[in-house]
Parts: C-alpha cells; sequence; structure tokens
C-alpha cells in the first residue's frame, strides 16, 4: 500500500531521502549528540579523577560522575546514532518509505523517556551502581525502569528497519540482494534483538526487586545474562561501525568491497558467534564451569576474531583496488599515500580501523584467553581495552560519517573545515594514547574499580612504582586531549547545523527512484580470484599478525614469571 510522502534527491552525494525517514534520523542524531556532550562533560570528572596528582572528585561523586559517563556513552549516544543509520541504511540505500513511521515517532519518544529518567536516577543519587549495576547492589527503580523504556523503544525502532525492508522488497524499489552495508545493518539488528530481549529478562525482575514485587534475583543469573546483554550491545556496534567503514570506503574513493560474499560471510559469523565473546567477562567467575569457559573462549570467540581479520582486510583492501584502478600504482603503499588524508570522514574512519584492529582487537583476544585474563580481570587494563573497541572503533566511525552527513542529511555548510580536518587525529591518536597507557598500568596492577589507586588513608594502602603513577598521569593527560578532540566534533557538528550556509536541498518528488540496476564493474567480477590486487593492504594484514603474535607471546612469558612456570 502506498503512503503519500516525498522524497528529497540530495544534489551532492544522489542519495534519496523519504522525508519521515530524514526527520527520524535528524532526531535520533541530534539526540545522539546531546548525549555525547553530557557524557564528555562527566569525562573531564573521570580523567581528572584518575590522574593521581590531582584526584579531584570525592568518592561517591566520583562514582556517580562515573556511572553516569558510562551509561550515556555506552549507551544513550552510541544507540541513538546507531538507530539513525539503521533508517539510513534501509529507507535512504533502499529508496523507499520508512515503515509504520508513527510507531518509529513513538520508539524515539520512549527512548527519549528513558535516558531522562535513568540519568535524573543517577544525578538523584543513590544510583551509583556503574554500568554492569550487578545485584544486590540496588539502584533506584527508576533506574531500571529507564533503561527498560529506552530498552523497549531501541527494541520496536529494529523491528521498523526490518519492515522498512520489508516495504522496499514489496514495493520493489531494488532488486537482488541488498546492498551490503545494509546487510551489516541488518546483521547489527538481529544481534540488538537478542541483546535487548536479554536485558528485558535480567533487568524486568531486577526492576521488580526494586520496588519490593520480588525477594531476590539470583546473583549468579543476573551476572551471565546481564551480559548477554552488556557485552553484546558492543557486538551491535561492531556491526554498526564496519557497516560504516565500507560505507566510507565506497563515498571517498567509489570502491566496491573485495569480495561480497565473503564480507557477508563474516558478518554472519558475528550473528553465530560474536555474542559468545562476553564469555571472557565471567573467565574469573567461580559459578561458571570450566567447560564452559573453554568452549567459549577457545573456540566460539576465535571464529568471531575470524570475521573481524576479514573485515580488516578487506575495507582496507577495497580502498586499495579503488585507489589502484585510478593509476596509484607506485610500489605497495603510494594508494595509502595518496588518499584523502584532509578528508575527516576518511582519517577518521581510517584511524578506527588501525586502532580498533591494533588495540582493541588484539588486547580483546588476550582478555578473551582464560589464563591470561587472570592477569588484567580486575584491572584498567579492561578499560583500556573496550575504549580501543568502543571510542576508537565505534565512537570515531560515527564522527566521521557525520562529516558525510553534515551536508547531505542536514544539508548545511561545514563550519570551521580546518578544524573538522584536524579533528580525527587529535581524538583518534589521543585516544590511542589514552588506551595503550591504560593497558600499561594494569599490566602493574592499577585497579580499575577504586577511585583511588594507592588505597591513601587505609590499612591497606599500597605503593605504587614511579612507572604506574607516570602512566596514570598520562591517562590524564591524554584523557584531557581526547576531550577536547571531541568537543571540536560536537563545535563542528552543533555549530554547522545552527550557523552553517544552509545548502539547496535538491529535487523533491512523490514516488522514489528505485535503485537502478547496474553491471558490476570488471574489478569487481575479477576480485578475489585474479591473484594478489591489494599487496599493500596484505603485508599491513602480515605485520598486524605479526604484531598479534608477539603481544601473545609476551604476555604468556609474562603469566609464567607471574606462576613461576618457565
Amino acid at each position: 500500500m502506498s503512503i503519500a510522502t516525498t522524497y528529497r534527491t540530495c544534489p551532492r552525494s544522489g542519495l534519496q531521502f523519504e522525508s519521515q525517514a530524514e526527520k527520524l534520523m535528524l532526531a535520533n542524531a541530534v539526540a545522539a549528540v546531546v548525549f555525547l556532550l553530557i557524557g564528555g562533560i562527566l569525562a573531564v570528572g573521570v580523567v581528572l579523577t584518575r590522574w593521581p596528582s590531582i584526584h579531584w572528585l570525592e568518592a561517591d561523586t566520583f562514582y556517580q560522575v562515573l556511572t553516569a559517563h558510562g551509561i550515556d556513552m555506552l549507551i544513550f549516544w552510541i544507540i541513538f546514532f546507531e538507530i539513525a543509520v539503521l533508517y539510513f541504511c534501509s529507507s535512504t540505500l533502499l529508496r523507499c518509505r520508512l515503515a509504520t513511521p508513527k510507531i518509529a515517532w513513538a520508539a524515539f519518544v520512549l527512548m527519549v523517556i528513558g535516558a531522562v529518567m535513568n540519568n535524573v536516577a543517577v544525578y538523584q543519587g543513590g544510583s551509583s551502581v556503574m554500568m554492569t549495576s550487578y545485584v544486590p547492589m540496588m539502584a533506584a527503580p527508576h533506574f531500571y525502569l529507564g533503561l527498560i523504556l529506552f530498552a523497549v523503544g531501541a527494541l520496536i525502532a529494529c523491528f521498523v528497519f526490518l519492515g522498512t525492508l520489508v516495504v522496499a522488497k514489496a514495493e520493489k524499489t531494488y532488486q537482488g540482494s541488498v546492498p551490503l552495508v545494509t546487510f551489516g545493518a541488518i546483521t547489527a539488528t538481529i544481534i540488538a534483538v537478542f541483546t535487548i530481549v536479554s536485558g528485558a529478562i535480567i533487568l524486568v525482575p531486577t526492576f521488580l526487586l526494586s520496588i519490593g514485587v520480588i525477594d531476590a534475583v539470583d546473583p549468579l543469573v543476573y551476572r551471565t545474562i546481564w551480559w548477554a546483554f552488556g557485552h553484546s550491545s558492543q557486538q551491535i556496534n561492531v556491526s554498526a561501525h564496519i557497516s560504516i567503514w565500507y560505507a566510507v570506503a565506497a563515498i571517498a574513493f567509489g570502491a566496491r568491497p573485495m569480495s561480497e560474499r565473503v564480507s557477508r560471510g563474516a558478518f554472519l559469523l558475528y550473528i553465530l558467534f560474536l555474542q559468545l565473546a562476553s564469555a571472557h567477562h565471567l573467565l574469573a567467575d567461580p559459578g561458571m564451569s570450566t567447560e564452559w569457559k573453554v568452549v567459549n573462549t577457545s573456540y566460539f570467540m576465535y571464529f568471531a576474531v575470524l570475521a573481524s581479520m576479514i573485515h580488516g582486510l578487506t575495507v582496507p583492501g577495497a580502498m586499495e583496488v579503488a585507489q589502484r584502478q585510478k593509476g596509484y600504482n607506485k610500489g605497495l603503499f603510494e594508494w595509502l599515500r595518496k588518499a584523502p588524508w584532509g578528508n575527516p570522514t576518511f582519517s577518521g574512519v581510517f584511524i578506527s580501523i588501525i586502532g580498533f584492529g591494533f588495540l582493541g582487537g588484539i588486547s580483546g583476544v588476550m582478555m578473551g584467553t582464560e589464563q591470561l585474563n587472570m592477569i588484567i580481570h580486575n584491572t584498567i587494563y579492561v578499560p583500556g581495552h573496550f575504549h580501543a573497541t568502543v571510542v576508537i572503533g565505534t565512537m570515531l566511525s560515527f564522527m566521521a560519517l557525520t562529516y558525510f552527513l553534515i551536508p547531505v542529511l542536514f544539508k548545511r555548510e561545514m563550519i570551521a573545515p580546518t578544524l573538522a580536518k584536524w579533528q580525527p587525529y587529535l581524538f583518534g591518536l589521543s585516544m590511542y594514547g589514552f588506551c595503550l597507557v591504560m593497558m600499561g598500568a594494569g599490566t602493574l596492577g592499577v585497579s580499575r574499580r577504586h577511585w583511588d589507586m594507592a588505597f591513601q588513608g587505609s590499612a591497606l594502602a599500597y605503593e605504587w612504582p614511579g612507572a604506574a603513577y607516570m602512566m596514570m598521569g598520562l591517562v590524564g593527560v591524554m584523557g584531557i586531549a581526547a576531550i577536547v578532540g571531541g568537543a571540536i566534533y560536537i563545535y563542528v557538528t552543533v555549530g554547522s547545523l545552527l550557523w552553517g550556509k544552509r545548502l539547496d536541498q535538491g529535487q523533491v518528488s512523490s514516488a522514489p527512484t528505485p535503485v537502478p540496476v547496474t553491471a558490476p564493474a570488471a574489478a569487481v567480477q575479477t576480485y578475489g580470484s585474479s591473484g594478489l590486487v591489494a599487496p599493500g593492504s596484505f603485508v599491513l594484514a602480515i605485520i598486524f599478525l605479526v604484531a598479534f603474535v608477539l603481544y601473545y607471546f609476551i604476555n604468556w612469558k609474562y603469566l609464567s614469571q607471574l606462576w613461576g612456570l618457565s
């Protein structure tokens, strides 16, 4: 059934935006940036408190600020942005109307109410339970209710996305398979449904416990199911930001995937195995059996790692092939030297790819090994790892995509282009340093859960070696540099919306123009079967493998010295 609506064709990108989908993308993107702003301000308090020579906030305030920072950044900012990406990947890329726009708006309202309610609960005090919020450490009822409402809204938005795919198929706005970017978004959505249902299974009884309807929630059951929710939320992010990597490769270079079948297969591996990587959070839990830990971390996890390594090779490989077709064939890396490094959309994504692989990926595999996990499980190494995956991997990719969307979706000329050009370098590289020194301090044993690393004034006061204090000081320096980089992103984004010159919105029509059927380019038909078409990317992959093996060996050597097993 056709519904009256309009379709705008962007004169700068050729993309087509259906009016309701476009408004929802704008609303979700703006909400995302608002919570990024709140989370970024709170990050100042976290960083300056963990900086030993400053140690700014008192304990109660610190845990309250840390709770709000973690939830605003890891849940609200990222998921609002991801919902905008889902509507983009369905309605815009498939050139169709959005299914059930009124229900999509209801989902957005629920998400806003839930996010605000949760923040209010934290700021009122008594809910400084941090991200994991383990029972029986209880928060206020509206802390859980806010999360539940937000999750319900996000779940509804996921079904609106899936319904839009049905609309596109029924109205024949495209032919054949959905584009790879949309396929990646479908992967993210399937994982999201699993994740949100897991959250409901555990947060609903916890809410009932908080209001006194039930007497207890089994802590072991809570921890196990919570991580099916908590860690899987990161797998949504991984699928989403890898989809953005493929999109930016097409935007910046006109690149096509080296092999769509291989890339789609890698996404399927995420659905089957990536959620199981959450087991690494429970490797130190005495309630879980050894067999369960071994199966999840020694077998299933490696399929998920394989998928990430495939994407890590095919995305730069697609860029390299596209560059070589343009004549950049000298040596192994002319294609990379001649890449548009002044374009923040490209530079942001490339810095994200390298950081996610070398810092987040390698450290994640190390943490997923049961014996090595014991070295660092309760140390600040862990936040070092997830800042490398979430902030460098997901957040930087979202920032990079925003620079593309400012003129295309928001129809504004970007203000301060020079600041925007340098922002991915400042933010991304300072986050590289931030994560590295956190991991270094964690290897020395600095705790991640306590606001005072030295336990000053207590009977258990501990004097760390100077290297630990130096690295925690560098955590502060790098953290402030990253916050400045984040502030520049918000300034450019919000400033462009408020003061940027209005751009031509393009032609508006009452009917969509279907995705044109184009014959695959000759290069696409031969990719993956005509020899080594991306030698530079292959060399980068070899460097990655060598770094991975060396780091793995160093950690086993370190463990053998600690346990006297040499």
